[in-house]
């Protein structure tokens, strides 16, 4: 089919593509324009010390600012946000979710928090508590969580320590590590006494150096048995202490991001306004009436097709052929 072909077929089905595109753009109009009014208002949530700080921080690296705000566009819909948020103003959690939106600043850490709602004094307070309730999921459940491992680390150390005790009273003596170096360190001694004493003749002190030798050593053999496990629990020991000292820092660290993140210095809300018709009109009628466009001509070459259709399958008269007369017929008898 030729380009002249489609433009008369346009021409024959004008009504068609004109009529659908308008009919589907003036439907959208009408709801639009006849909506009831609607009123939105943007949360600024500005928290630089939260992104790209120090190591340690919850948020550091090149894709700190994305990673914030994904997580707080995360957080901000999370059913634990919403069902607060709606706890603390009355609105429904599914017309939250409707109505909320995030966008990020650029490629800075700045996020802009929309709330769009039917009623202009919803406006405000859902974005405060939205702001609020999804700095606290993200920070200040930090600080529970490290306040936990705290916790936690705390009693491993004092598990160790008590088991360290335990064993010494059963054993009956007291830090045996610092016993058994201090009695190595006084045999290697006695052993030169008694060399010099030896050398210089003086046998009544090369024995009592010798008796002390004896009992210097049989002390070590009766430690030397006890040492591993004793130096196990103290090892224990250690990792706990080590563990404790972490999870402090760890939980200085996240009080001080929650400090960081307090909505009254971080966040700011704007005035609520009214929705523009006009431009809810130009985002809803452009795009509906180039799908009533698209549509209409998809009709009109539907309509084609069954109209040639119908003409090819439609039955031809058939007209009979004149009959010869009589007298012809008879002289052509033999």
């Amino acid at each position: 089919m030729e380009i002249v072909d489609y433009l008369r077929v346009a021409r024959r089905r004008l009504w068609v593509l004109v009529g659908v595109p308008v009919l589907a753009t003036g439907a959208a109009a009408a709801i639009v324009l006849f909506a009831p009014q609607q009123f939105s208002g943007t949360a600024y949530v500005a928290a630089p010390a939260l992104v790209g700080g120090a190591a340690g921080t919850q948020y550091s690296g090149t894709q700190a600012a994305s990673q914030f705000v994904a997580a707080f566009g995360a957080a901000v819909t999370s059913p634990r946000v919403l069902a607060d948020v709606a706890g603390d103003t009355g609105v429904p959690p599914e017309r939250l979710r409707d109505g909320l939106a995030i966008s990020q600043v650029g490629a800075s850490s700045q996020l802009e928090v929309t709330y769009t709602a039917g009623d202009r004094a919803t406006v405000a307070p859902v974005l405060t508590a939205t702001t609020t309730r999804a700095l606290a999921f993200l920070f200040s459940s930090q600080v529970g969580i490290a306040t936990s491992e705290v916790e936690a680390a705390n009693a491993d150390v004092t598990a160790a320590t008590r088991a360290i005790g335990e064993w010494e009273k059963a054993n009956k003596v007291s830090q045996p590590d610092r016993i058994y170096q201090a009695t190595l360190g006084e045999l290697t001694s006695l052993r030169q006494q008694q060399l010099s004493m030896q050398a210089v003749g003086n046998g009544r002190g090369a024995d009592a150096a010798a008796a002390a030798i004896t009992t210097a050593q049989k002390k070590l053999d009766e430690l030397g048995p006890k040492l591993p496990d004793y130096q196990a629990l103290l090892a224990q020991r250690d990792a706990a202490t080590n563990a404790l000292s972490q999870a402090r820092e760890g939980l200085q660290a996240a009080r001080a991001q929650a400090q960081a993140a307090d909505p009254k210095q971080v966040t700011s809300i704007g005035e609520a306004h009214e929705v523009s018709r006009m431009a809810e009109l130009v985002r809803t009628a452009l795009p509906v009436g180039g799908a009533g466009l698209l549509l209409g001509v998809l009709l009109v070459g539907v309509l084609e097709l069954l109209s040639r259709g119908r003409v090819a399958t439609r039955p031809v008269a058939r007209t009979a052929a004149p009959s010869a007369p009589a007298e012809t017929v008879t002289a052509a008898r033999p």
